[in-house]
């Protein structure tokens, strides 16, 4: 058994914050105008890190130091960026107010820092002016206004996303394990949802990701027939280059490899709520964090000395990891404003929020 957390977002993870910064003019349209961001995740010290790349075409940083076979073992910050591999640029001012704040791996005793600030990219260059990208003050700017209330939808790396034909966006999620072996450990999720597949069925006009259940409250119901058919009828994204991101967080004391496996089952959630995914032009990505701060019993029937000591926790929150993904993309498709002259899913089915 599980129910979202106070917030419903990734700080329902105690000592997580998010920020966001980003450029938006009200006269934005596709190829001109200014319309991108980016979006930081604070960790709290101690973080233990991972991540899964399952995109074709990933634009990342800082992704081989989060192996598990290699010697870093935390991470500070999670860039999630617009501007395609230019938007990297803004991790270094990521790192700037890091150190500002003395985070980081310790080097010295006179307390010299170096931030660990793993990052990824979505496509959205063509949304607005293609030359405006995040740069270092963007990551600066964002990190500085990390907090606990997360804002969702067209915010900062969400500014420039699109879900298909639909607006994309920034959302977020979070469960609470009631029961089990991970009981009272909460698992959540923030994505920037930017692919080029479908985020709702085509046969019912309902995002994907709900699974026929409505966990994240919005009350839809099928939308008119004409205007899945009007939906339907506006084909592709037109483009091939795309990518989602994110973060799934959880309390639960795991080990490097073990976030790993959580990253990798958080992919299974953009599968449930995005069709198709994972592209040869994909940059989809996922990072993991555990911050531990969550004390769970010892398994109730010992784990054989074959397995690791978390695998009961760890089987728990992977199960949950999918859930919280599949809802967040959800919840940002479903967030999102209108940018660009591109569509929300409200401005598509309106008749779906008449309940």
């Amino acid at each position: 058994m599980s129910r979202p957390g106070p917030r419903n977002a990734l700080t329902d993870v105690a000592g997580v914050l998010v920020g966001h910064h980003h450029e938006l003019d009200s006269a934005a349209t596709l190829g001109a105008g200014r319309a991108t961001g980016c979006t930081v995740v604070l960790a709290p010290a101690g973080a233990t890190a991972a991540v899964d790349v399952r995109g074709g075409g990933p634009g990342t940083r800082e992704t081989d130091l989060l192996d598990p076979s290699h010697s870093v073992q935390h991470a500070d910050a999670v860039l999630l960026t617009g501007g395609s591999a230019y938007g990297l640029a803004a991790a270094d001012g990521v790192m700037r107010w890091l150190e500002e704040h003395g985070r980081g791996i310790p080097m010295d005793s006179a307390g010299h820092v170096v931030p660990i600030v793993p990052g990824a990219v979505i496509f959205d260059l063509p949304v607005g002016d293609w030359s405006v990208r995040p740069t270092a003050d963007h990551g600066f700017l964002a990190a500085a206004a990390a907090r606990a209330d997360v804002r969702r939808g067209s915010v900062g790396a969400g500014v420039g996303a699109r879900a298909g034909v639909l607006k994309g966006g920034i959302g977020t999620a979070s469960t609470v394990l009631d029961s089990g072996p991970a009981a009272g450990v909460t698992v959540a999720a923030l994505v920037v949802a930017n692919p080029v597949g479908s985020v709702f069925d085509p046969a019912t006009g309902l995002p994907w990701g709900l699974g026929g259940v409505d966990v994240g409250g919005y009350g839809l119901r099928v939308p008119d027939a004409a205007e899945l058919a009007a939906a339907n009828a506006l084909g592709s994204k037109g483009t091939v280059l795309n990518t989602t991101i994110g973060v799934v967080a959880t309390d639960a004391p795991l080990s490097k490899a073990a976030c790993r496996r959580v990253a990798v089952a958080g992919h299974d959630g953009l599968a449930r709520a995005i069709r198709p995914v994972h592209s040869p032009l994909d940059g989809d990505t996922l990072f993991a964090l555990s911050t531990g701060t969550r004390e769970v019993p010892p398994p109730s029937t010992p784990v054989p000395a074959a397995f690791p000591a978390d695998l009961p926790v760890l089987a728990a929150v992977c199960e949950v990891a999918a859930d919280v993904v599949s809802r967040a993309v959800v919840d940002a498709v479903l967030t999102a404003t209108t940018v660009a002259g591109i569509p929300t899913y409200r401005d598509l089915f309106p008749s779906a929020f008449d309940v």
